[in-house]
Formats: C-alpha cells, sequence, structure tokens
C-alpha cells in the first residue's frame, strides 16, 4: 500500500488539509438539512401523494413567466414577509429555488422565510438545473420539456446513482 500523499504547499487541493472525519460528517450532514436537489425535489414531486413541502419560486414575475416548475407556488422574494403568511402553511416545510446555481436569490427567499419562522430548504441547480435535468416546466403560453442535458443528467437513466 502506497502511503497517503504528502500534504504541501504545492498541492493547491490539499494545502488546507481536508477536515476531520467528525467535523466532515457534521458539516455534510448540516448542508443537507439545508438543500435539496433538483432530481430529489422532483422524484417527491412525481410521487403519489402530498410530497410533503411546498415549491417555491422566489422570482419576479417576468422570470415567472419565462418559465417555471409546475405546482410551485409564486411569491417573489421581496413579498414573502407581507404575503407569506396568508399564503403558506407554517408547519408544512418549505423548499426555494430561485434561477440557478449563480443565483442567490433561493437562499435570501429561505433567509426571509425562516425570519418567519418557516421550516426551509433551498433547491440546489434552481430552475436552471430542472430544465438542463430534463424535467417539465410551465411558461405563461405553455407546457414544455428539453431532452436532459448529459453534462447534468445521466444518459438513458433517472438515476444518477449518488
Amino acid at each position: 500500500m502506497t502511503p497517503p500523499t504528502a500534504i504541501t504547499a504545492d498541492n493547491p487541493v490539499l494545502r488546507v488539509p481536508p477536515a476531520a472525519p467528525a467535523a466532515a460528517a457534521a458539516y455534510f450532514g448540516a448542508s443537507l438539512a439545508f438543500h435539496a436537489d433538483v432530481s430529489d425535489v422532483a422524484a417527491a414531486l412525481a410521487a403519489d401523494g402530498d410530497p410533503g413541502f411546498v415549491l417555491l419560486d422566489s422570482r419576479s414575475t417576468t422570470s415567472w413567466d419565462q418559465g417555471h416548475i409546475p405546482g410551485a407556488v409564486h411569491l417573489p422574494t421581496p413579498l414573502i414577509a407581507g404575503r407569506a403568511p396568508g399564503l403558506l402553511d407554517p408547519a408544512v416545510p418549505v423548499v426555494t429555488y430561485c434561477w440557478g446555481p449563480g443565483c442567490n436569490g433561493a437562499a435570501r427567499a429561505a433567509l426571509a422565510l425562516a425570519g418567519l419562522g418557516y421550516r426551509v430548504k433551498e433547491m440546489l441547480g434552481g430552475f436552471e438545473y430542472w430544465v438542463r435535468e430534463g424535467f417539465a416546466f410551465e411558461t405563461r403560453q405553455e407546457h414544455g420539456r428539453r431532452a436532459a442535458d448529459p453534462l447534468t443528467a445521466p444518459a438513458g437513466s433517472g438515476d444518477c446513482g449518488c
């Protein structure tokens, strides 16, 4: 057996050593308490019955009209404080999404909802990865679906194995 690679300043990945296993378990466990991925959200919504959460699109009306996830509730982040109490049941967890990984709108919406007492998760990847993974979407005029991008979703299978 070869010894582990030495941690040196020459290795940009290991310049800062990996966390101890217990710290890593705590961090990644906490991460999963705050995040859901597109495939898991799609599977929960596709299953028979209540998925156990409300999916909330936190983008503007213009963005919603351009495309959104069927069944999502539309509540732009600036309107959350005034409208969430009349629209969302505090006993039901909320999963927020925005445009995609380059947008922190879902995190801002989740923060606003948490501040009102809601249990929240952010859907990683947002609407961009929902569409890129080949899931159905709606626009103001129509329903649509694109072929899954083979760089973001497994070709020919709904299960990525992770």
